[in-house]
């Protein structure tokens, strides 16, 4: 029986046995704010202290998983406190002693996209939208500067983090961002047959090999991520434009970049 515990209003958190289901609801495009960072944090937390769940699935709904973090504020006054909840957040999912497992439909851009990718295992729609276009903000994504290179070799992620470019659910899967990709009907029987394979298992067993199977890639992300918030916070966010990217975007205009 589905039992659900918790509707804040940026997310909902239900249980069902050893599964915990967490959907964004922050529509039209589920962005991460400051509410949501924090409420996502709280969930994660709760989840952890259930020793009944073995499996975490994060969902968005039709229109998007996420679109991102929110860009209004990406400001010289937020920006610190913004990639210490966010970065927070991807630490909490690597460490977090479940299984987790994203099921991706429409926009999976940016922020979104990097919690996508470091979830244990991801399934997507094959239309699915996805993309790290922070760059044509001025500005790059710090989490998939760490950690993309690792699940789909170093020339790919060079290309999707300096073009920016989007890509679908197909390429997702098959460059390694998503263990498979589905025709809408086909998602969650996809993702139903992982968690019967789970549930058969030890819940110790599976979080002990969880935490071993990180053991290295936990220090690559602990230091990769200071050293990248380092140079955001202390010269990226210095330059003009990055300044001026964010503001465009606000602004609903073509940026005009300075180069400095």
């Amino acid at each position: 029986m589905t039992t659900p515990t918790a509707t804040a209003s940026r997310l909902s958190v239900t249980y069902d046995g050893a599964l915990a289901r967490v959907g964004f609801t922050h529509p039209p495009l589920n962005v991460f704010d400051f509410q949501q960072m924090d409420e996502l944090a709280d969930a994660l937390k709760q989840i952890e202290q259930r020793s009944e769940v073995v499996a975490v699935v994060l969902s968005g709904g039709e229109r998007a998983f996420s679109a991102g973090v929110d860009v209004a504020i990406h400001t010289p006054e937020n920006i610190p406190a913004m990639l210490q909840k966010f970065h927070g957040l991807i630490l909490a999912l690597a460490k977090l002693p479940k299984i987790t497992i994203a099921e991706v439909r429409g926009a999976c851009l940016g922020g979104g996209a990097e919690v996508a990718m470091v979830c244990d295992m991801c399934f997507t729609a094959e239309k699915a939208k996805w993309g790290f276009p922070e760059i044509a903000l001025g500005c790059y994504p710090p989490v998939a500067c760490v950690a993309l290179a690792a699940l789909v070799g170093e020339k790919r992620a060079a290309d999707l983090i300096f073009t920016g470019r989007n890509f679908s659910g197909t390429e997702a899967a098959q460059w390694g961002l998503a263990n498979s990709a589905h025709a809408d009907g086909d998602l969650q029987p996809a993702i139903q047959n992982t968690l019967d394979y789970l549930f058969k298992l030890s819940p110790a067993a599976l979080a002990q090999a969880k935490k071993a199977f990180y053991a290295w890639d936990s220090i690559h992300l602990d230091k990769g991520l200071a050293r990248a918030e380092k140079i955001y916070v202390e010269a990226l966010m210095q330059t003009e434009d990055a300044k001026e990217g964010i503001q465009a975007w606000l602004e609903k205009r073509k940026p005009e970049w300075k180069g400095r």
